[in-house]
């Protein structure tokens, strides 16, 4: 007896391309850790100018990832710097002491 046929081949197989890689944004990052931070107010000045590049990356470009993070830090940075600017409101304010 004759060994059976080999099987029909099946239906070809169709590759998708891979979607983008999505990577996270590092001024995205240095924006939320420096406003975790804070480093006095150099800390605050960086996690805001990170913030605004990172968000500025994040919405050019679709394969960048961390949205929450750059806000998270430009919201951290501003109110760092808030606070900053509130302490020397009240030094300059509030009396001196004399000697």
């Amino acid at each position: 007896m004759p060994p059976p046929p080999p099987p029909p081949p099946g239906p070809p197989r169709i590759y998708s391309a891979a979607p983008p890689a999505e990577r996270v944004n590092g001024f995205a990052v240095a924006s939320l850790v420096l406003g975790i931070v804070w480093l006095f107010w150099l800390g605050s000045l960086l996690a805001v100018i990170f913030g605004h590049i990172a968000f500025s990356q994040i919405r050019n470009d679709e394969t960048y990832r961390g949205k929450g993070m750059a806000i998270a830090g430009l919201v951290l940075g501003y109110v760092g710097l808030g606070i900053f600017a509130l302490a020397i409101v009240a030094d300059i304010v509030s009396p001196g002491t004399s000697g």
